[in-house]
């Protein structure tokens, strides 16, 4: 008689083996779906679960779970109600913070809104290990004495390496005094990041001075700052040199001009494209900087100032920072030379797989085919701001860097529309995994003209256009070969239309413009895109009424994986209440953005209402808040400024929605007292219907 083998399936593996797998797993549902498998697996999920983000309601102590022991970075920046000081949120704030510490014994990683230093003196006893410290606060500074919010977290944090205050609003001159005075802790950080995001000025040149002399065992240091010579303390070469002095360890380093932060966008219609001062940066000190900064791996020099002839200093740091990974230059000129075929400037710097230029006026197409062929390994390009260059450029630097290059985001060129942008990108058509254009539709009459003449051409008998450059006297000439053009074709001879491993697609438009000619303008076959993001960008005020009742948002039903938007018309700038005689208030404008919506089959949403600025108002009306209500699918929504109750009653309607929340993550946040819209009660009646329902899944 035959004996029956039983059979063996994952489950028989060693607990090791199965524990190293499911530290694989980063998607939070995917684990939460493995711990209901069985009570080992339940085991297993959360003695590997080392991160995790509170959502709950901070009053409710109870629910507080107790089965993550191994967590070691947690986030409580998004307990509910958002925004409000932890330590004035429930009445005994010490039993809340000891419950956390037993509940989450492990952390050495800690991200919290800390609306005051009260918060901190809560929380930060109960974990004195604590390495890497994130602090969160949109809303404005509380009135106190020059750095206290740091000197309570120096006090209780002995073991502090990092320190992230990129989403923390300040004043520039608390961090420098309470770094003196904690000189043990200020020489033990490795990481300091300082991209504070509501800056209007950012830190000068003796405060950059007192932080590099503190700091000296930095590894990494992100600095907002201000390069414009116009102003006192502006950052120019003794800054520089101080960092490179004090700071020799550093393998990443970002200086990055206030204005690049609040207004990263310029205009592709500036002919000239230069700024109007030049930055206070030589090429002696730029040279003197990478000499002694070999370690640099990341660099970021983004002065919006002209530096000029800039291609000497970067020959040094090809030279000397033999790890350079990655490049970011904003407003840097003449990167390349450009002459004949040999490699100068920024093309020497063969190592990088990330480069952004922003602004470099006098960059021109045979400049990017240089920097193409130098910096061959390169799998991330941004270009941005860049006037002469055109889609012939940019289509043979694809070419070019077919093998490597999977993320590329062109914007505010004047040569460079949507149609133009996505013909450039046809070398790499079938690689390229994220994208980025501006929506500008200047071309798509001509492209139309185009296909209707060429329709049912051979790729393999027409010749790509040629780029010719004068300067110099010299010319040179590329073309793409036929192994390229056989590559491009589906076999037939006829170009694949297919973007099949575009995941991710970001754009950007102008207010009043439509979102319906994209698939037009080529992107018509993404079937593997999962995530998009929209920037509508503009001043509504004397827009006319649109022609058409809506944006265009139920044109994205044609990509079938799409499940994640970023839909941000926080830029978009109205009239909140009664706009004048023949104009759409913010309410008509929401309702011509979100119309189709609903048509969409999403799971994850981010919405960020058109704000009017005079008044600080950026809230969902009823038209959003009836809109959104189509979306049955959604299943996490987030909306990035105010509501009123009865508004958020709408997304009830939503029988899948399980994760909801407001966050008013922009500087100034609204004061509680000022707001006549959620309020903490209006917030914990909502969340509460909410968590009452049943969810199906």
């Amino acid at each position: 008689m035959a004996t029956r083998c039983s059979a063996t399936d994952i489950g028989d593996l060693p607990d090791a083996i199965l524990s190293y797998i499911f530290t694989l797993v980063t998607d939070t549902r995917a684990r939460n779906a493995l711990s209901l498998v069985c009570r080992k697996y339940l085991a297993l999920e959360r003695a590997t679960r080392v991160d995790l983000t509170l959502r709950g309601k901070v009053c409710d102590l109870h629910r507080i779970p107790t089965g993550f022991r191994r967590v070691e970075r947690l986030d409580l920046s998004l307990l509910s109600p958002w925004g409000h000081d932890l330590a004035s949120s429930v009445s005994d704030p010490f039993l809340l913070a000891g419950l956390l510490g037993a509940a989450f014994p492990s952390v050495v990683s800690l991200t919290v809104y800390a609306r005051s230093p009260a918060t901190l003196h809560v929380l930060l006893p109960q974990w004195p290990r604590l390495r890497r410290v994130k602090l969160v606060r949109w809303h404005q500074r509380p009135q106190q004495s020059l750095g206290a919010d740091f000197v309570t977290l120096f006090e209780h944090c002995r073991s502090l390496s990092e320190l992230d205050l990129s989403s923390f609003y300040y004043y520039t001159e608390d961090l420098p005094p309470a770094l003196q005075g904690y000189p043990s802790i200020a020489s033990s950080l490795t990481r300091l990041d300082l991209l504070t995001t509501s800056f209007t000025e950012g830190f000068k040149t003796e405060e950059i001075r007192v932080i590099a002399a503190a700091c000296g065992n930095l590894r990494e240091l992100l600095v907002a700052c201000t390069f414009d010579p116009r102003y006192f303390g502006f950052v120019g070469d003794q800054a520089l040199l101080d960092i490179a002095a004090n700071c020799p360890k550093l393998t990443l380093l970002h200086l990055v001009d206030t204005s690049s932060l609040s207004n990263p966008r310029g205009d592709p219609e500036d002919d000239d494209g230069l700024a109007s001062e030049e930055a206070g940066i030589t090429r002696a000190a730029l040279v003197e900087v990478f000499s002694k900064l070999c370690l640099l791996e990341e660099l970021v020099l983004d002065v919006c100032r002209n530096v000029r002839e800039s291609w000497l200093a970067l020959e040094a740091l090809s030279s000397k920072c033999k790890n350079l990974r990655v490049l970011k230059l904003g407003q840097f000129h003449r990167v390349v030379m450009a002459i004949e075929s040999q490699l100068d400037g920024l093309a020497l710097c063969e190592g990088l797989t990330s480069l952004s230029i922003k602004n470099v006026v006098d960059l021109t197409d045979m400049g990017l085919i240089e920097i193409a062929r130098g910096c061959s390994k390169l799998r991330k390009f941004e270009i941005q701001g860049c006037k002469h260059v055109t889609w012939q450029g940019m289509r043979l630097l694809a070419s070019l860097l077919r093998r490597t290059l999977l993320d590329v985001r062109i914007s505010c060129c004047k040569n460079l529309d949507a149609v133009a942008s996505l013909r450039a990108m046809e070398p790499i058509r079938d690689r390229i995994q994220r994208l980025h254009i501006d929506c500008v539709w200047d071309g798509l009459e001509e492209h139309k003209r185009r296909e209707e003449a060429c329709h049912g051409f051979n790729l393999n008998e027409v010749a790509e256009p040629s780029v010719q450059d004068t300067g110099q006297n010299k010319r040179c000439k590329y073309t793409l070969d036929s192994q390229y053009s056989n590559a491009l074709s589906n076999g037939n001879g006829f170009l694949c239309n297919s973007w099949e491993r575009l995941q991710y697609l970001s754009l950007w438009i102008g207010v009043g413009d439509l979102l319906t000619p994209l698939p037009m303008a080529g992107l018509e076959d993404c079937p593997n895109l999962e995530e998009i993001r929209i920037k509508v960008e503009g001043d509504c005020k004397g827009k006319p009424k649109p022609a058409v009742p809506a944006f265009g948002l139920s044109m994205l039903s044609r990509y079938p994986a799409l499940s994640k938007m970023q839909l941000d018309c926080g830029d978009a700038i109205g009239f909140a209440l009664t706009a004048p005689s023949g104009q759409m208030d913010l309410s008509l404008w929401e309702r011509f953005f979100l119309n189709g919506i609903g048509n969409l089959y999403l799971n994850e949403l981010d919405y960020w209402p058109p704000q009017d600025r005079d008044v600080n108002h950026r809230s969902l009306s009823l038209p959003a808040a009836g809109l959104l209500a189509q979306c049955l699918t959604l299943r996490k929504l987030f909306i990035h400024g105010t509501a009123h109750e009865h508004f958020m009653n709408f997304l009830l309607k939503i029988s899948n929605l399980r994760d909801v929340q407001l966050r008013e993550d922009y500087y100034p946040a609204p004061e509680n007292d000022m707001s006549t819209e959620m309020r903490v009660d209006s917030c914990s009646r909502f969340e509460d219907a909410l968590n009452r329902r049943y969810i199906l899944d």
